[in-house]
């Protein structure tokens, strides 16, 4: 059998080593001159005025509610086609995600249904970049409430007015887990046009404590949400080459394109709408109405290609059922787009012959060869 296909695979190199290694001499491991480095950096990249280093993109969520007012008993109006963790610091913050179904072309949170979904508990809105895909914002911010945007796989991606996701001046979240666009091994980013909630994310990150307070001094609850030098240093070094390893990712997306091209009934990511672009962070199709996807799943495993379901509808988890008394038919599009959505391998490095492998076996399995 050929080499096996892995679903995703980050670029690491020489640099990363020597940045880990540098600061494992240094003997300053966290609390170091690479956070603040890393954060103007990235702030820079994605024209922000402010950025956080934090744990992981879901600490940056939490964090981010929290500075925008959600607390006890308020709703966020939400996408319900998410990785679990968008809605699961909703309730984290005992709050209530209020889904609203999604757009059927962009798979991102459609804006009327979000508008319907808004009461008079309605704290905060938070739109999925899904896919790397930028949400109609100028539709959002329309609504007049707090936005938390979750740009978590959207590192790259442009909205509507051709301005970089993360600089729209909303706090925004980013991701840094290792299938990201750039990883950091774990870890995540806030970004901000406002200083307050800069400092506020910056003191509860770090159990409270506030920049000019001795070690043990705390004035406000908070986590250990901190992001190590070890990892800032990774993310240096990763910032570095983003622009070449998106480019590489928009090269393998452009070869899925051509190579499942005229597939009946199997449906590609939406093409960049008008000044939109995508930040590619996987390829995932939707299968043909019909088609098993288990078994689809399981035969291009039997072929050496790693797949995966992406993603499952939140609200259809035991959960969120038990919980919230969600029920199938809520969410129609999402339900549709959740059940026969498959991610196919999908990195920078990926090879012109491995993205060929992958079309064919799919064309095989779908008996359009």
């Amino acid at each position: 059998m050929a080499e096996p296909i892995p679903l995703a695979k980050p670029l690491l190199g020489e640099a990363e080593e020597q940045a880990v290694l540098d600061v494992l001499r240094s003997g300053q491991l966290s609390l170091g001159p690479r956070v603040p480095a890393f954060e103007e950096a990235f702030a820079a990249a994605v024209e922000a005025e402010h950025a956080s280093a934090v744990s992981s993109g879901t600490a940056g969520l939490q964090l981010a509610l929290r500075a925008v007012g959600v607390t006890d008993g308020d709703e966020v109006v939400t996408s319900p086609l998410s990785f679990v963790a968008s809605a699961n610091v909703c309730v984290m913050e005992r709050a209530k995600p209020v889904f609203a179904d999604i757009d059927p072309v962009t798979l991102t949170l459609d804006p009327d249904a979000a508008a319907a979904a808004v009461t008079d508990r309605t704290t905060a809105i938070m739109p999925i970049h899904i896919f790397g895909y930028p949400t109609a914002m100028i539709e959002l911010e329309a609504l007049g409430l707090p936005i938390v945007e979750d740009a978590c796989e959207a590192l790259g991606a442009r909205y509507a007015d051709g301005s970089l996701v993360g600089g729209r001046g909303h706090p925004a979240v980013f991701g840094f887990y290792a299938n990201k666009q750039m990883t950091t091994g774990e870890g995540g980013m806030v970004t901000t046009a406002d200083p307050s909630v800069k400092a506020r994310i910056d003191s509860e990150r770090n159990q409270g404590r506030a920049p000019d307070m001795d070690w043990l001094d705390h004035d406000r609850l908070g986590f250990n949400f901190r992001l190590s030098d070890i990892a800032c240093a990774i993310g240096l070094a990763q910032l570095s080459r983003l622009d070449e390893m998106n480019a590489g990712r928009t090269r393998v997306s452009e070869l899925y394109y051509e190579g499942l091209a005229g597939v009946e009934g199997l449906s590609l990511p939406c093409s960049d709408q008008g000044s939109e672009r995508r930040g590619w962070f996987v390829f995932v199709v939707q299968l043909p109405d019909g088609v098993d996807r288990d078994t689809t799943i399981r035969s291009l495993s039997e072929r050496g290609i790693q797949s995966k379901p992406y993603l499952p509808a939140i609200h259809l988890m035991a959960y969120y059922r038990e919980q919230f008394g969600h029920r199938e038919g809520e969410f129609p599009v999402c339900e549709k787009v959740a059940a026969q959505s498959v991610a196919l391998p999908f990195f920078a490095e990926m090879t012109t012959g491995q993205v060929e492998r992958v079309c064919a076996a799919l064309r095989e399995i779908l008996g359009q060869t």
